[in-house]
């Protein structure tokens, strides 16, 4: 089948799949006109890389995974190694966001929201936060 065809079948743009082919985790044959032809197999880990990317896995993390994968004498432990590893940092991404969304709650809470220039948020970005005079007037000085 064609990259058309392999997009279709995976839901994966054409452009993916050629990025996934210039860094070689799939690689498809050629056909003697110079188009890609893409098997069942490669269509399936088209689809295996897919799915582990979109369970946060990096393109590293993924050829490990295709290796394991590939690898009928792999320990099981290996796997569950990689899986628990992405489990922690995802545990670890959860509390920077919850960490972030609070201190966004808390200066989107102190903002008055009205049509005066004072605003916390621009403050803080602004690295004005402890600041009583806000940027706008600061800058109007």
């Amino acid at each position: 089948m064609n990259i058309g065809q392999a997009s279709e079948r995976t839901k994966l743009p054409p452009k993916t799949i050629r990025y996934y082919e210039e860094i070689a985790l799939v690689a498809p044959e050629r056909g003697p006109n110079g188009y890609r032809r893409y098997s069942d197999k490669d269509v399936h880990r088209l689809r295996f890389l897919q799915r582990a990317r979109g369970l946060g896995f990096t393109i590293e993390e993924c050829r490990l995974l295709l290796s394991l994968y590939e690898d009928q004498h792999r320990a099981s432990s290996d796997v569950k190694a990689l899986a628990t590893d992405k489990i922690q940092e995802i545990d670890r991404k959860i509390k920077e966001l919850n960490s972030l969304k609070k201190t966004l709650a808390a200066l989107a809470q102190n903002c008055h929201g009205d049509d005066k220039p004072d605003c916390p948020i621009i403050d803080d970005l602004a690295g004005m936060a402890d600041v009583p005079v806000s940027f706008a007037q600061k800058s109007a000085k």
